[in-house]
């Protein structure tokens, strides 16, 4: 491991800066391998008058560096690796630093680098730091002013945050632009692009009848594929101010696709950078889930407006104020959008499947980490979807009135500051005049709590009592957490039964405008109920209304009533996964005690029950009979023994498509359409059912006719795909044939070709791994193309379980070699590959070691980066 341990940063040893930045002109003189910047700032002393001047940079050469007008010598200044640092400069002066850099080199993705020919930035987290030498942290605002010079035939389009003030000619067929943020910002929210880009562009009317311009930059070759992303931001603007009451502040909006993205998309005021996966779309490249992406992270970009730019962090331990804010505020627009109940059981399936093994596993932390080496390493499911999950917290708690009161304080409070989670919190709490101290615990305790509740119901005076105890896995002395559950009483058919408090419970339980509640606040609680006539059956933990995993021993036969006739569609979906997950756990020890596995009676009924339902919409069906995904069932075990997972999840398939195949080409045939492609709820929830109708049917006797028709029929991405996959897990000729002429179809086109690496790299043929290595030779593969390296090595070690897990350890070490290659490449992504070994202390017997042996083989290099150490020494401890 590296000889020289990277340093660890604390929450606790934050201090304000010492210098204020009052304001900041930047002048890119734009070159592939020689860009000149130069960066011209007033500063003011804050306090400290003793302090020197420490200014964070990395892979900067510098040029020169002047204090008010006059230039310094080197002896007057010192320059390490990582900071420039003036030990004596006055109160307020100005202070000019040229350097130069190489974008054409940065294949880290993090600063200003080229992709295809254009020039683009990614500044959060720290990636300023790689463009000139600043104050890089999220608490120093500054107003930016941005000159761009470069020549015209490459770079006919140049752009940075703000609105455009300036643009000229200049001597050899070079121009220049000037950019001006009326807006303060820290410098992570900077960007600058600059290339040869056409725009789509439209208008937005705002509720005060301003007109914004929006434009959406892209490649010429894609001026074709931007249309549903601009109905996207219209869309994310109108109900922003709808349902937030919060109105755009800028003349123009703007949005860049490019292809060589570390992340999804970041918000820069004004000008967005965007993973190109996230804007372009047509129905004959593009899914219903990469359609609905798109609307997400564009509005997830743009309400960060608010959440984030106008009201941002003060350190980066408090990432998950803007994040997991701004998420569950995307989740609730898609919800509007789309399905609420669909949208609320995709997230539930996203958090379970991701953030729910971070949780478990080595890297675990709170929402609010309190240290870190690297701070890319902490742009996690845990920050984001769990944050959002808190957020929801407090909406469920306040309802959305109290919620928005909340909101509308916080930006009274604080726009144009960077503050901190505890401010969020006291907004809330002071808007509604509510007590929310114990919220705070949510922050600070890492772990996914078990809810587990017991309940007793005494026949003679109609009363039953619910015992509930909350935990953390491993932790005997946590802090209480504030936990709200919706709930419900059902009889035999299903029906609502009514909920009376008893005298002590009356304070605990409460009617709110998402239904029943119990507030649970300690860590072991009774409630008591009066008045009922028979014993119900418990409707729990509605609408997912806390990230907990809940203990309740209910019966199959509770759970199949409730998989048919709850009204809640969550807990209509929980429980046949539930039935589908004990089935599963049944057959894993039946196989590993060598005995026959069996198909669960009451999973079946559920199942037909589900299936066959009238009324009830076609994507709850498709996403009830669709088994628990595996990262999802692997959780579920102690000690992981992935040839008994594999085999009962195999079984399981088989089993359905064998006692259902009749039922499941009838709604496969009843969901079959030939209208043209449309992105509504309506015709995705049909695709939906039908595509997973298929998905069985190719486990069952004739597995392949189907999926080939649908395939050739080239209807739309969502069904073409939707074939592959089915015949993915096959060896048949026709697998080999659709994949070959897919490739024919589509191999000019980037994001299509994502598609087909992933299948590939997902595909559990008895050759898989060979196929992985053969996908990594492929000429189309790209070591510098983040989305490309996932499609292959993340989808590998992600979601082919068993090609990853081989029994030969081939696919560890596979992943091993190709963890080191991409650290030298970008440190970044070899950080998220190396997490499919974060949890190999849960693996059974030889897989295990040679895990272990992976991660130390990885450890063993003595030139990793920040990123790779991180995780791979904390995984190994």
């Amino acid at each position: 491991m590296t000889q020289n341990l990277p340093k660890t940063h604390y929450l606790t040893d934050y201090q304000p800066p010492a210098f204020e930045v009052e304001s900041l002109f930047l002048t890119f003189e734009l070159l592939p391998n020689g860009t000149r910047v130069t960066n011209r700032m007033l500063v003011r002393r804050e306090k400290d008058l003793s302090a020197p001047l420490v200014l964070d940079g990395e892979g900067l050469e510098l040029i020169q560096v002047d204090l008010d007008g006059v230039a310094l010598m080197p002896t007057q200044y010192d320059v390490t690796d990582t900071q420039l640092i003036l030990p004596d400069v006055p109160e307020r002066f100005e202070l000019e630093i040229v350097t130069e850099i190489d974008p054409e080199n940065n294949t880290r993705l993090e600063g200003l680098y080229r992709t295809s020919g254009n020039y683009c930035t990614q500044c959060e987290a720290e990636g300023f730091r790689r463009i000139t030498y600043y104050f890089d942290r999220p608490d120093v605002l500054t107003y930016f002013t941005t000159k761009i010079i470069a020549d015209k035939q490459d770079n006919k389009v140049l752009l940075s945050n703000g609105n455009l003030v300036e643009v000229g000619d200049l001597p050899n067929d070079r121009h220049y632009a000037i950019w001006k943020d009326p807006y303060k910002k820290p410098c992570y929210l900077f960007a600058l692009v600059a290339g040869n880009l056409e725009e789509v562009e439209d208008t937005f009317i705002t509720r005060d009848q301003r007109q914004i311009d929006l434009r959406i930059y892209v490649e010429p070759k894609n001026l074709d594929k931007c249309e549903h992303a601009m109905e996207s931001l219209k869309r994310s603007m109108k109900w922003d101010e709808e349902r937030f009451g919060l109105v755009y502040d800028l003349d123009i909006y703007m949005i860049v696709a490019v292809d060589d993205f570390n992340m999804g998309a970041m918000e820069n005021k004004g000008l967005n950078v965007f993973n190109s996966k996230y804007v372009l779309a047509r129905p004959e490249t593009a899914t219903d889930a990469d359609y609905e992406g798109i609307e997400s992270v564009i509005g997830h970009e743009y309400f960060h407006n608010w959440t984030g730019n106008r009201v941002t962090c003060r350190d980066w331990f408090q990432l998950t104020l803007k994040e997991g804010l701004t998420v569950f505020r995307d989740q609730e627009f898609t919800s509007d959008m789309l399905s609420p109940a669909v949208k609320r059981i995709e997230d539930v399936k996203r958090l379970r499947n991701n953030q729910f093994p971070e949780d478990a596993g080595p890297m675990s932390h709170p929402i609010q980490p309190q240290s870190y080496i690297e701070m890319n390493n902490f742009y996690t499911m845990t920050v984001y979807e769990k944050g959002a999950e808190v957020v929801r917290l407090y909406h469920t708690l306040l309802g959305e009135a109290g919620f928005q009161k909340g909101m509308q304080l916080y930006f009274d409070r604080f726009d144009g500051q960077a503050v901190t989670v505890e401010d969020f919190r006291n907004a809330m709490a002071d808007a509604n005049e509510i007590d929310l101290a114990q919220m705070h615990n949510w922050y600070t305790q890492a772990g996914t709590p078990t809810l587990k509740v017991e309940k007793h119901f005494d026949a003679a005076t109609g009363t039953l009592t619910l015992h509930c105890e909350q935990s953390l896995k491993g932790q005997s002395a946590h802090a209480p957490l504030l936990i709200p559950v919706l709930f419900g009483f059902l009889n035999d058919d299903g029906r609502a039964l009514p909920v009376r408090p008893g005298e002590n419970s009356r304070n605990k339980v409460f009617e709110t405008e998402k239904g029943h509640l119990l507030k649970l606040t300690s860590l072991s609680e009774t409630f008591e109920f009066a008045g009922l006539s028979q014993e119900p059956h418990l409707s729990l933990l509605r609408h997912f209304s806390a990230p907990v995993n809940l203990e309740y021993a209910a019966s199959d036969e509770e759970l199949m009533m409730l998989a048919s006739h709850d009204a809640d569609s969550f807990v209509r979906w929980e429980s046949i996964q539930t039935l589908a997950l004990k089935n599963i756990e049944d057959n894993v020890a039946r196989f590993q005690a060598g005995n026959a596995m069996v198909f669960s009676e009451h999973y079946q009924q559920a199942f037909q029950a589900v299936l066959e339902a009238e009324g009830l919409d076609p994507a709850l069906k498709a996403l009830a009979i669709g088994l628990p995904d595996l990262p999802y069932v692997f959780e579920q075990f102690e000690t992981i023994d992935v040839d008994a997972v594999l085999q009962a999840v195999e079984y399981q398939k088989a089993q359905i498509a064998q006692t259902f195949g009749g039922a499941l080409d009838k709604a496969y045939l009843a969901h079959c359409s030939e209208k043209a492609y449309c992105y509504d709820k309506h015709d995705m929830a049909a695709r939906m059912l039908k595509n997973q109708c298929l998905a069985y049917l190719a486990y069952g006797a004739e597995p392949v006719g189907r999926a080939v028709a649908q395939y050739e029929q080239q209807q739309n991405m969502t069904d073409v795909l939707a074939a592959l996959n089915a015949l993915n897990h096959l060896a048949v000729p026709e697998r080999e044939a659709c994949l070959s002429d897919f490739y024919e179809r589509w191999q000019q086109d980037t994001l299509v070709m994502d598609k087909w690496f992933s299948l590939q790299a997902r595909s559990e043929s008895e050759q898989a791994l060979q196929d992985v290595r053969g996908l990594l030779e492929h000429p189309d593969f790209n070591y510098r193309n983040p989305n490309r390296v996932r499609s292959v090595l993340g989808v590998f070690g992600r979601l082919n379980m068993k090609a990853f897990h081989d029994a030969s350890g081939e696919g560890y070490a596979l992943l091993a070699e190709e963890v080191l290659k991409m650290d030298k490449i970008n440190p970044q992504v070899a950080a998220r590959l190396v997490t499919a070994f974060t949890s190999w202390k849960r693996f059974k017997g030889h897989r295990q070691d040679k895990m272990q042996s992976a991660l130390q083989h990885i450890a063993a290099d003595k030139a990793l980066s920040k990123d790779v150490y991180e995780i791979v020494s904390k995984s190994l401890e």
